[in-house]
């Protein structure tokens, strides 16, 4: 099994100097529309869960307040440099999406953006969000997903066990994902790649 948090370390380590000439272009569109269907508020307390490079900042208002994280300190490294050049004050810090030190019910706003589909344990991840997040927070996720109301194929399982190695697991499906971990999606929306790629608005149930 390679999808671990240390070999995601290493990888997106890897990843990191490339990252933008791949992520950036492919997924403006996308990363645009899942911040949009958020209710922003001035003031809100706003966490960035695998930020990556801060692929998200120049969607996001300026009148909140912004902490972020990623696995990957060239990540971090990098995503402080994208905060800097655009005049946005980001906290960042390294940190694992499944073991988050802040909080219980500490921000308005969480963003999971294509990281539910590569972090080892998902459930894990979402349970954090949801620990972290006010009662009345939203969570904000985009990423790929298998849909709810069939399994994976067998030949998508064998895929997968490629594809989850080298960049992002295939198989995972947003609708018990959600609910299992204690949130009700409110938008359910295709972003990408016909309904591949799905930009949710969820609050705690």
């Amino acid at each position: 099994m390679f999808n671990t948090t240390a070999w995601n370390r290493i990888r997106y380590g890897l990843y990191a100097p490339v990252y933008d000439l791949v992520a950036e272009r492919a997924f403006r569109d996308a990363r645009r529309r899942a911040l949009e269907q958020v209710n922003w508020h001035p003031g809100m307390r706003v966490l960035l869960v695998g930020a990556g490079t801060g692929l998200d900042l120049p969607w996001l208002p300026r009148d909140v307040e912004l902490q972020a994280t990623d696995l990957s300190p060239a990540m971090v490294r990098r995503l402080e440099r994208r905060a800097e050049s655009l005049g946005r004050d980001v906290q960042a810090e390294v940190m694992d999406a499944e073991r988050l030190t802040y909080p219980d019910d500490h921000f308005d706003v969480v963003v999971m953006h294509l990281i539910l589909a590569v972090m080892p344990d998902p459930a894990k991840g979402l349970a954090e969000a949801h620990r972290v997040l006010k009662g009345d927070g939203q969570l904000c996720v985009m990423d790929k997903f298998q849909a709810d109301d069939r399994p994976a194929s067998i030949a998508r399982r064998g895929l997968n066990a490629v594809t989850s190695a080298i960049a992002t697991d295939i198989t995972r499906q947003a609708g018990p994902l959600m609910s299992e971990a204690g949130f009700l999606i409110e938008q359910d929306t295709p972003v990408m790649m016909g309904s591949l790629f799905r930009a949710l608005l969820a609050r705690p149930a």
